[in-house]
């Protein structure tokens, strides 16, 4: 495994945003080849989620039926290395963005990530996305064009995850709908 010593922000920008966007376009989300953190900067995100007083508040997903688990907004000022990343993605989306913390098949099984997308007068199609750990998973999380025989409409795209089978699954989400 070869480590990687460039910024965080220096791997975004060098992903290969052209066949990004091409698979955002053909199935409404798209996967990072290579991973943009590195294992320990993962490790150190990862960490940071027991800190309770780091959030501003914290969702219980089975509460709004949602499945098992719970996620948590950061409050301002974000940690340093959320910011960048942030600040890295904005300009070239306005979708979402997940990173994997964990390792799968050694941190937790199960947890794949899961899209579904409802197409007009043809069954729904789903993806399942092993999510590794440093890599990014760029989404819609409702709608997204789609190309028909009358124009473009709405392609209707939902997301989840998988049940976590064994051990302890983190994810870094990033939206960018409150950002400055």
């Amino acid at each position: 495994m070869t480590r990687t010593t460039t910024a965080p922000q220096a791997r975004v920008e060098a992903l290969d945003w052209a066949a990004l966007s091409t698979e955002l376009d053909a199935f409404g989300h798209a996967l990072t080849p290579r991973p943009v953190l590195t294992a320990e900067e993962c490790r150190s995100v990862a960490a940071l989620y027991d800190d309770v007083h780091r959030f501003r508040s914290t969702i219980d997903m089975e509460r709004y039926r949602f499945g098992r688990g719970q996620y948590r907004y950061f409050d301002h000022p974000l940690p340093a290395l959320v910011q960048e990343l942030r600040a890295a993605f904005y300009p070239r989306l306005p979708l979402q963005v997940v990173i994997g913390l964990d390792e799968p098949g050694g941190d937790f099984t199960g947890g794949e990530f899961l899209m579904t997308e409802q197409r007009a007068r043809a069954q729904s199609r789903g993806y399942s996305t092993t999510l590794l750990q440093g890599h990014v998973l760029v989404f819609t999380t409702r709608d997204r064009p789609v190309r028909s025989v009358r124009g473009w409409s709405k392609g209707p795209m939902r997301h989840g995850v998988s049940t976590v089978r064994s051990g302890r699954r983190h994810t870094l989400g990033l939206v960018f709908h409150d950002a400055e």
